[in-house]
C-alpha cells in the first residue's frame, strides 16, 4: 500500500459516526458508510426547518467477513487521490474496498470492491453488507423501470423553502447489491456506481458515462488525474512534524472537495460549514450556506436568498456579515484588477447596495458628531444588542471606502453619503488604556465567545500602532472563552506572528489540534466535540495561519505583500500556485533565503511583476528564473504601480 503523510491510515473506525472521512466533489455528498448522501442545493423543510435533503445511499456498503478469517485490516483516506479505501488480508485471499466521489464526473459516486486469491485456488466468497433502502423522509421517492440493469428511483422534495420556491427534484440510478461476492479466478473487481442527477434523460446520461469509463477501465484513472492537475496548481509543504503536515493536508483536501473544479459550468449553491456531507436536521447548521445572496445579506440561506437562520437574532443583529462579504470583493479586485467581474457579471450591483445599506443602517450623533450603529451582535456572540461594535464598524467603514474606490476605477458617480458616513462613521478607541473596546461601554474582563475585536489587524488590515494591536491581542486573549470555536485561535496565531511574538503565535495555533479528530483529521466546532463536525471553518482559518501568519502574505490594494516567519516548528516552507493579477508564482521560505518563482505570466509586458524592498533595488521576476532573497518583508506588484 501507498505510504505517505497525506495518508491517514488506521486499524479501526472511529466509534463516532460522525467522524468519518467525507467523500464530496461539491455537487455530491456523504460521509464513508454513512446512510445518507447530499445534492448540491437540494433541501427540504420551510424556513427554520429548512435542512439539507436526505438522499439514501448505495454506497452503504461493507465488507462482512468474520473477525477469525481476518489477519490483518487497515482503513485509509488518501486525500492526494480523494480516496478511501479498506483493505483486509485473510489467510488465502486479500479484500480491498474504495469509495469515492468522482473529481472529474461530479454526478457518480463509486464504491469498488476487489478480491485476490494468495494462496489455494478455491473459490472465494464474500459477503456484503449494507442497510441501503429507497425511502427518505425529505424526498417522496418512487421505484422507476431499471437501467442498463441498474435501478432507477426519483422523486421531489416535500417541503418547499418558501411558498414562493418550487420542490426540487433528485433522480439517482445504482448498481443493485449483492448479498455476496464470488470469485471465480485469481483476482477480479466489482464497480458500484451510484448516478445523481435532477432529471432523469441527465441521470441516464450521467450513468451510462460512468459505465463507459468503466469498459475503458478509466473510471479511478479520471477521478485521480483530475487530483492530480489539481494538487499541481495548489499545494503547501513544510519540513515540519507529522502532527502539523497532516493538519494542513487534511484542511486542503476538506476544503477543496468541497468544491466543484475550476471551469465547471453548472450552478454551485456554496459551501456550508460541515460540508455537503453533513447537514441533517437539527445538526451542522442544517447545511445552510453562510452570507450568500443579497445586499442585507442572510446570516444562513439555502436555495433562494432568503433568511433561513432557525434563530431570528443572527439575522436581524450579526450584520457585520454584509461588510465580511464585501471583504471578500474587495481581495478579489485587489489580487485580480477583473473590472469586468463588476461591470458585466453583477459584482457592481452587490458593491453598490451593500454600501447604500450601510449608509442606511447607521444614526447620526449630535452630541459627538459622527454615526453610530446601533443594536447588533458582533462576531463575539456572547454579546447582543450592543452599539458600536468595533468590528462591525470598522468593516462598515472598510465596505464604503472600497465603494468608493472601485467606482473610481470605474469612472462611476461616487455618492456623497457613502463619503460623508465613510469619513464619519465612529470607530470606537479606549486612549487610556490604548486598545480598542469591543463596543460601546465594553470593559475589560468581560469574557468573550471568540476572536473578535483582533480580526481588525487581520484580515481587515485596520490602521492602528504596533502597541494597540499588541494590546488588543493580550487583552483579549484573556479574556476568550477556551471552549469557543475552532477559528479562534488561528486569528490569535497571525496577529502574534505578525507583532513577531513567535512563541505566543504558535501556543495559540497548537489550540487547533484539539478540534482535529483521529484518524481522518476531521474537524469538530468546539475542541470538546460539540457544535458542526468537518468544520470547514475552522480549516479555513487554520489554512489562514500558514497562508498570512507563517508566509506573512497580506493583500493590498498596489501590491500582494509577504512578511514571512520561518521557526524552529516549520524550518522549510513551500507554497505553490499563488495567483496574482494573472500570473501563477510559488514560494519557498527558510530562514535564511526565500525564494519566488513565477510559473506563468500575464500577457501584457507593462504589468510585469518586481519585488520590492524597503533599501534594496527591485528584483524583476521572468518566467523560469526563481529570484532569490534574505528572508524579510517584501511587496510584489506590477512595474506601472509603486508601494
Amino acid at each position: 500500500m501507498e505510504e505517505g503523510p497525506w495518508i491517514f491510515s488506521n486499524k479501526s473506525l472511529p466509534s463516532d459516526s460522525r467522524l468519518m472521512a467525507t467523500m464530496t466533489n461539491g455537487y455530491l455528498g456523504t460521509r464513508v458508510y454513512g446512510d445518507v448522501l447530499h445534492v448540491n442545493g437540494v433541501y427540504n423543510g420551510s424556513v427554520g426547518d429548512c435542512h439539507r435533503a436526505n438522499v439514501p445511499s448505495p454506497l452503504d456498503i461493507q465488507l462482512a467477513i468474520s473477525k477469525e478469517e481476518i489477519m490483518d485490516e487497515s482503513f485509509s483516506l488518501n486525500i492526494r487521490t480523494g480516496t478511501f479505501s479498506h483493505s483486509i488480508q485473510c489467510s488465502s485471499f486479500t479484500a480491498t474496498q474504495q469509495i469515492f466521489a468522482h473529481r472529474f464526473h461530479r454526478h457518480l459516486l463509486v464504491n469498488i470492491i476487489s478480491l485476490k486469491i494468495t494462496r489455494g485456488s478455491s473459490p472465494v466468497n464474500v459477503n456484503l453488507q449494507t442497510q441501503f433502502k429507497a425511502v427518505s423522509e425529505d424526498i417522496d421517492l418512487q421505484r422507476g423501470p431499471d437501467y442498463c440493469n441498474a435501478q432507477y428511483v426519483y422523486g421531489s422534495t416535500k417541503v418547499p423553502e418558501v411558498k414562493s420556491c418550487p420542490l426540487k427534484s433528485v433522480h439517482m440510478i445504482y448498481t443493485p447489491v449483492p448479498e455476496f461476492l464470488v470469485m471465480p479466478s485469481e483476482q477480479k473487481s466489482w464497480v458500484f456506481l451510484t448516478a445523481v442527477a435532477e432529471t432523469e434523460e441527465e441521470v441516464k446520461e450521467k450513468y451510462s458515462e460512468g459505465l463507459s469509463l468503466v469498459e475503458e477501465n478509466r473510471l479511478y484513472l479520471s477521478h485521480e488525474d483530475a487530483w492530480t492537475q489539481l494538487w499541481e496548481g495548489c499545494w503547501i509543504e513544510m519540513e515540519a512534524s507529522l502532527a502539523l503536515r497532516q493538519a494542513v493536508y487534511g484542511c486542503l483536501y476538506y476544503l477543496l472537495s468541497a468544491l466543484p473544479p475550476l471551469g465547471c459550468d453548472e450552478k454551485f449553491d456554496g459551501i456550508s460549514p460541515g460540508g455537503l456531507s453533513n447537514g441533517q436536521r437539527n445538526e451542522d447548521y442544517w447545511g445552510h450556506v453562510f452570507w450568500d445572496q443579497g445586499a442585507k445579506f442572510p446570516w444562513e440561506s439555502a436555495v433562494t436568498g432568503c433568511e433561513v437562520c432557525p434563530e431570528k437574532i443572527y439575522g436581524d443583529q450579526e450584520i457585520h456579515i454584509n461588510g465580511d462579504v464585501m471583504m471578500a470583493f474587495k481581495q478579489y479586485y485587489e489580487m485580480t484588477k477583473d473590472l469586468d467581474f463588476f461591470v458585466s457579471s453583477g459584482g457592481w450591483d452587490v458593491v453598490s447596495s451593500i454600501a447604500d445599506y450601510w449608509c442606511s443602517r447607521v444614526v447620526w450623533s449630535k452630541e459627538e458628531q459622527n454615526y453610530h450603529i446601533k443594536g447588533v451582535m458582533p462576531p463575539d456572540e456572547y454579546h447582543a444588542g450592543v452599539d458600536n461594535s468595533a468590528y462591525t464598524n470598522a468593516i462598515a467603514q472598510i465596505s464604503l471606502n472600497f465603494s468608493i474606490d472601485l467606482a473610481t476605477d470605474l469612472q462611476y458617480q461616487v455618492p456623497e453619503t457613502w463619503k460623508d458616513v465613510a469619513s464619519k462613521l465612529k470607530l470606537p478607541f479606549d486612549s487610556e488604556i490604548n486598545y480598542h473596546p469591543e463596543y460601546e461601554n465594553y470593559f475589560v474582563g468581560e469574557k468573550v465567545k471568540q476572536a473578535d475585536v483582533v480580526l481588525l489587524g487581520y484580515p481587515l488590515m485596520f490602521q492602528m500602532t504596533p502597541k494597540q494591536r499588541r494590546n488588543d491581542l493580550l487583552i483579549y486573549e484573556l479574556v476568550t472563552d477556551p471552549d469557543g470555536p475552532a477559528m479562534t485561535w488561528s486569528m490569535f496565531s497571525i496577529g502574534f506572528m505578525e507583532i513577531k511574538q513567535i512563541d505566543a503565535a504558535q501556543t495559540q495555533l497548537k489550540k487547533c489540534f484539539a478540534n482535529i479528530t483521529e484518524p481522518f483529521k476531521i474537524w469538530t466546532e468546539c475542541a470538546d466535540g460539540s457544535g458542526a463536525v468537518n468544520f470547514l471553518t475552522g480549516m479555513g482559518g487554520f489554512l489562514q495561519a500558514i497562508l498570512f501568519g507563517y508566509a506573512g502574505f497580506r493583500i493590498n490594494k498596489q501590491s500582494l505583500d509577504l512578511d514571512p516567519v520561518v521557526t524552529d516548528e516549520i524550518t522549510h516552507l513551500q507554497i505553490t500556485g499563488v495567483s496574482y493579477l494573472g500570473n501563477k508564482l510559488n514560494f519557498t521560505f527558510t530562514k535564511s533565503v526565500t525564494t519566488v518563482e513565477l510559473t506563468s505570466a500575464h500577457g501584457n509586458p507593462k504589468d510585469s511583476l518586481v519585488i520590492s524592498f524597503e533599501l534594496t533595488p527591485d528584483l524583476p521576476l521572468y518566467i523560469g528564473q526563481p529570484v532569490s532573497f534574505p528572508t524579510k518583508a517584501a511587496h510584489i506588484h506590477t512595474k506601472s504601480t509603486r508601494v
